[in-house]
């Protein structure tokens, strides 16, 4: 138990006395070397042209009355072929038949015409675009490489410019 207590007693005074000593040195540059990398840069555009479209007009509703007329008249057509066609007691059936047959006929006929002309299609001009990418690359000046040895250690330090001596600021605790 003794020994526990003394091992971090003894640990905590040797903080005590520790001590720490600053000192600046300068170390000669061995190389200074520009460094480059490359730098890739994507630039938009934009790329048009003019295309023909097909434009379809949508047929005109059927009016209220467009099968009406040709009911009507189908109607009147088929009664006189009908009576023209019976005698007698049968006149009247033929007549009647006639104008019921003329009658729907004519209505078809004119419901027909009336939808089965779609207009012809139409064309107009649109502007397209898109837009596309150029990549530019380039070399970019990123700085000295000034290298030197201190102590058996190489010592790297970049710089706007060629450097002759690399300061150091060396911190020491015994």
């Amino acid at each position: 138990m003794k020994k526990i207590f003394y091992a971090p007693l003894l640990f905590a005074s040797s903080l005590l006395y520790a001590e720490t000593m600053h000192m600046a040195e300068e170390v000669r540059v061995i190389t200074s070397k520009p460094e480059y990398r490359m730098v890739t840069s994507r630039v938009p555009y934009q790329e048009c042209w003019d295309e023909q479209v097909a434009v379809q007009y949508a047929p005109p509703p059927p009016s209220e009355g467009s099968g009406v007329a040709g009911a009507l008249i189908g109607g009147v057509a088929g009664g006189v072929l009908g009576h023209q066609i019976g005698s007698g007691r049968g006149n009247t059936a033929a007549t009647v038949g006639g104008a019921i047959v003329g009658t729907l006929v004519g209505k078809n006929i004119a419901e027909q015409s009336a939808s089965s002309t779609p207009p012809p299609p139409g064309y107009r001009m649109e502007r397209r675009c898109t837009t596309r990418y150029e990549e530019k690359s380039s070399e970019q000046f990123m700085g000295y490489r000034n290298t030197a040895n201190y102590k058996g250690q190489t010592i790297v330090k970049y710089s706007d410019k060629p450097l002759e001596f690399i300061h150091l600021d060396l911190m020491v605790t015994y």
